[in-house]
Order: C-alpha cells, then sequence, then structure tokens
C-alpha cells in the first residue's frame, strides 16, 4: 500500500547548497539521505511529498554545514499481507515468476502462479497442463501478497499468489468473464421456454 508518512529528522545542509532556497537545498538533503531507504517500520521510500516545517539552522563549531529540525512527508510504499496488486512479470525461471510492483518486486513460486499442474519451458513461459494457460514475461497480473519479510534490509522478500478467484494474468480475468456470460445467456434461454398446456 502506498503511504504519506510525517517524519520529523535533524538535516545537514552542505555550504555548496547555501545558495539555493532553504526549502530546495532541504528537500535535495532529505532524498540523498533516504534514496533507496528501506525498512520495516517504514517500508520503501519513494520520494519526498512536502517538507511541512523548517527550524532554525544550527552550525556547529569546526563544521561549516547548518543544521536544520525539518518536520516532512514522504511517499511510501509498504508491502501488507492480503493485500491485492498489479503488477508484469519481469523474469520466469523453473521455480516462479518475478513480478514487478512498481518500487519493488515479489515472487510467486511456480505452484502459486496458476490453479493447474504447471510446467516450466526452456523459452521462460509457464504452461498450465489442463487450463493450456500460458504466463510469459511482459504479461500483466493481479496478486495477492502472501508473505513479506525484511531481513535483508535492502531488498525485502515478497511472496505472492495467483490461485485465487480474480487473481492472475489479466486476459485469463476476461476469459471468466466471458464464460460466465455465455453460461448466464444460455441459462437466461432455458428460463425463457413458454411452460406447455396441460
Amino acid at each position: 500500500m502506498f503511504y504519506k508518512l510525517e517524519l520529523k529528522d535533524h538535516i545537514r545542509v552542505n555550504p555548496n547548497l547555501f545558495g539555493l532556497h532553504i526549502e530546495d537545498a532541504i528537500t535535495k538533503k532529505i532524498r540523498q539521505k533516504y534514496n533507496n531507504y528501506i525498512s520495516q517500520e517504514t517500508g520503501i521510500v519513494i520520494d519526498v511529498a512536502e517538507v511541512k516545517e523548517i527550524g532554525e539552522g544550527i552550525i556547529i563549531p569546526g563544521d561549516g554545514a547548518s543544521y536544520y529540525e525539518v518536520k516532512f512527508d514522504l511517499f511510501v510504499f509498504k508491502p501488507e499481507m492480503q493485500e491485492v496488486l498489479l503488477g508484469n512479470i519481469r523474469d520466469i525461471t523453473d521455480f516462479g515468476a518475478f513480478v514487478s510492483l512498481g518500487p519493488t518486486e515479489g515472487m510467486a513460486h511456480i505452484s502459486q502462479t496458476m490453479d493447474d499442474f504447471v510446467s516450466f519451458s526452456k523459452d521462460r513461459v509457464l504452461n498450465g497442463k489442463d487450463s493450456h494457460r500460458i504466463l510469459k514475461v511482459g504479461d500483466i497480473c493481479r496478486s495477492r501478497i502472501i508473505a513479506v519479510s525484511f531481513k535483508e534490509s535492502n531488498n525485502p522478500k515478497i511472496g505472492l499468489t495467483m490461485r485465487q478467484p480474480r487473481l492472475g494474468k489479466l486476459e485469463w480475468l476476461d476469459e471468466v468473464k466471458e464464460v460466465k456470460k455465455i453460461k448466464e445467456v444460455k441459462e437466461g434461454k432455458k428460463s425463457k421456454r413458454p411452460v406447455k398446456g396441460k
């Protein structure tokens, strides 16, 4: 899920930025400090949303920079259990599909890519045995988060599934709608038959 997160921090502004407007200099330093920042509490920092409050600058003897206590908002992405996300297949291996989720990626194990027996082919394609469904690099899919781990600070592990109803490759969802529509039409025709008189 994407959030706007308010933080308070002491920001060091180097002398080479003194020519900029104070808000521009502080925004630049916040971006440098929080660029690629990832933690379990914060999530994945995307960008600075807004600088809200800037305290008075302090200069420490022996350091030419000035320090400001700043209150600011960050845009962050924090993956949450059971969240449904849209992403595209970045890579396929013999053990699953890697799905790009914007600022990060998740992995759907081969057993979680479709509700079928799935095989892997050399040209990086997953094939469903009975459904004849195909999953390949570049496909847009809807998936649900089933595992999140922040053990490695700069690369969270996100486990995904596409086996549940209304999940998977978007074309599959269109197929399901089409089958449902045909079924409804057939059932509608049956119910409209005239009742034979006695």
